[in-house]
């Protein structure tokens, strides 16, 4: 499903599941359901007080990498439809293999989704959870089954195991080991548990059907030999759950209602319900059950999110690290000058579907443009500066040293906030663009003969320019004309056709400008199967010497202007700082891509 690009920001979208929850509230299918206070298993929760969330929802991240512009969307509709509904969204992190998580990711996901401006702490109790909290209940749960016959141990090697599962049009062929007594199984299992067998000798499977047609149901695999330090548990466990049997238990444990996913997880949804309904059914947990709901991914175009391959971008040195301001993550996109109100609303307007969508970067960038606009204040800049020499202002100001105080709105819909100063000086520096020795037609800025207005100040006639010996431009020339001044009753006896911004010489402030753009150069980056590397734009970051209005001097980490004519600039939060700022290019004043 494709969504049109758009440069205006979406609307709340309605949604299915917006549909989903409102008929099942109507319906009072969680009404009457208690909460511990905890997660905890069908005991703990039938001691609790009935449940003050009308529904729970649950953004669970694994945290083995970076939160990305995908995960927004997640992160969005579970906190928001639990915002919406008088709920209470969990952050639960699925940290059920060892191998590939790190306590970084733990604290960089907690970082990233509280800058999206969420949170989980309700009513003086904080609902961040992990998986690895519940590997007791979820080994118990596992003898249950182990015991009721639901389960047994496998020792066919990992290729036997594949090559007896079949295939979409062959049904399965039983494991030798498929007809152990509970007993024996139950004894195999805990060999596994007490570190008496090595890695990949055997796993725990549910005995379910080996005929179905849902491969999924083809007694899945439920714990796996693992001997690996866990980044929480340490080195208590050496068997751990797989995801597809941890949570369900997760999303039971925490009483979660709806468990939302995307599509990939349609087809484990079956097994999702059976592996609950058994274990309620066995009195470990507490019904009404979850269900869960898939909604379609959302894709961005001109981005890739593959963890791995963002991975290769890192390690290959194509950026500058995890936050970089061309990545998709979270970071990336902070330190890229990206707002939370923008993604939000992206997300929020994106609504949801059971259709994977992709949706334009420009409607991401519209949503930008339209939350800074109102708020970003303005200021000049210089970015590819050509110095600008007035050679009458001695005549005009009886002295070359005089300063014209200037001043101008620093937002011209926000009174409020005030207005900034600056001085106007006989040098200058302008844009290197903003003069031509021989212009093309329809160029109505500085050549020679050609009369501007230097916004803010008055009004310039060009009269030539300086070059060095390759003949390269190094200063242009120009006269005031006096009583022009912006302001004043002759601002008006001059027309121009053009007006220039301008930083003047003596109070400019040095600093480093960084433009970027999008990291492809294509729209959809692995479109055919081809390598992404090949479509790299070379122009994503460049980096220039630049000037900007003296009121910008000293300025913080994060803080986003307008520079007038060039778009939303940021200061880098990590790279700048009061004595060599760096301004950070979030995105031009308009697309200027569009057809």
């Amino acid at each position: 499903m494709a969504l049109d690009p758009s440069h205006t920001p979406p609307v709340q979208a309605s949604n299915f599941l917006r549909a989903i929850i409102e008929r099942d509230l109507e319906a009072g299918d969680w009404s009457g359901r208690r909460f511990g206070g905890s997660p905890g298993d069908a005991a703990h929760h039938a001691a609790g007080a009935p449940d003050p969330a009308r529904i729970r929802t649950r953004f669970p991240p694994e945290p083995n990498g970076y939160l990305h512009v995908g995960h927004a969307k997640s992160i969005c509709l579970n906190f928001g439809l639990a915002q919406s509904y008088g709920g209470i969204c969990h952050l639960r992190f699925d940290d059920t293999n060892p191998e590939k998580e790190e306590q970084e990711y733990v604290d960089a996901i907690i970082e990233a989704v509280r800058w999206l401006g969420f949170d989980w702490n309700v009513g003086g109790t904080s609902h961040l959870y992990y998986a690895s909290s519940y590997f007791d209940f979820m080994y118990r749960a596992a003898e249950a089954l182990v015991g009721a016959g639901l389960a047994y141990v496998d020792e066919q090697s990992a290729e036997a195991m594949r090559a007896n599962r079949g295939d979409f049009n062959t049904p399965g062929t039983d494991s030798p080991y498929r007809g152990r007594t509970p007993a024996e199984n139950l004894a195999r299992l805990r060999e596994m548990r007490d570190g008496l067998h090595a890695d990949g000798a055997m796993v725990l499977r549910a005995r379910i059907d080996m005929g179905s047609p849902n491969i999924n149901l083809r007694d899945p695999t439920l714990y796996r030999i693992k001997r690996a330090h866990h980044h929480a548990t340490g080195d208590q466990w050496c068997i751990y759950p797989m995801y597809t049997y941890a949570h369900p238990i997760e999303d039971a444990l925490e009483r979660i209602t709806h468990s939302i996913c995307t599509l990939e997880f349609e087809d484990q949804r079956p097994f999702y319900d059976w592996l609950l309904e058994n274990l309620a059914d066995l009195g470990l947990l507490a019904r009404p059950l979850p269900r869960q709901h898939e909604f379609g991914r959302l894709n961005l175009s001109y981005v890739m999110t593959s963890k791995r391959k963002l991975r290769e971008l890192v390690a290959e040195g194509v950026v500058e690290g995890w936050d970089d301001p061309r990545m998709p993550t979270l970071f990336g996109m902070r330190r890229r000058g990206y707002t939370p109100a923008s993604i939000r609303a992206m997300a929020d307007g994106s609504g949801a579907s059971k259709t994977n969508i992709w949706l334009d970067y420009s409607v991401l960038e519209g949503c930008l443009r339209a939350d800074l606009e109102g708020e970003a204040p303005r200021a000049m800049a210089v970015l590819d500066p050509l110095p600008l020499a007035i050679t009458n202002w001695a005549e005009i100001y009886g002295s070359e040293g005089h300063i014209e105080a200037c001043s101008a709105p620093a937002h011209p819909q926000r009174p409020e906030l005030g207005l900034r100063q600056f001085g106007l000086g006989a040098q200058l520096w302008i844009e290197r663009d903003d003069f031509a020795e021989l212009p093309a037609k329809g160029f109505f800025r500085l050549f020679p003969g050609n009369k501007v207005r230097l916004k803010y100040g008055l009004v310039v006639e060009c009269t030539g320019c300086e070059k060095d010996d390759q003949g390269r431009v190094t200063r242009v020339l120009a006269r005031a004309l006096p009583d022009t001044r912006s302001g004043t009753p002759g601002a008006d006896a001059v027309k121009v056709k053009g007006t220039i911004t301008w930083v003047a010489a003596h109070d400019a402030v040095a600093a480093t400008v960084v433009l970027y753009d999008r990291l492809f150069t294509e729209a959809q980056p692995e479109a055919g199967g081809r390598d992404y590397r090949s479509v790299l734009n070379p122009h994503s970051k460049r980096v220039q010497a630049g000037y900007v209005e003296p009121g910008l001097a000293g300025a913080a980490r994060e803080q986003r202007w307008q520079f007038e004519r060039h778009g939303y600039f940021v200061t880098d939060r990590v790279l700048h700082t009061a004595e060599a700022p760096v301004f950070n290019r979030i995105t031009t004043l308009r697309d200027g891509r569009a057809g």
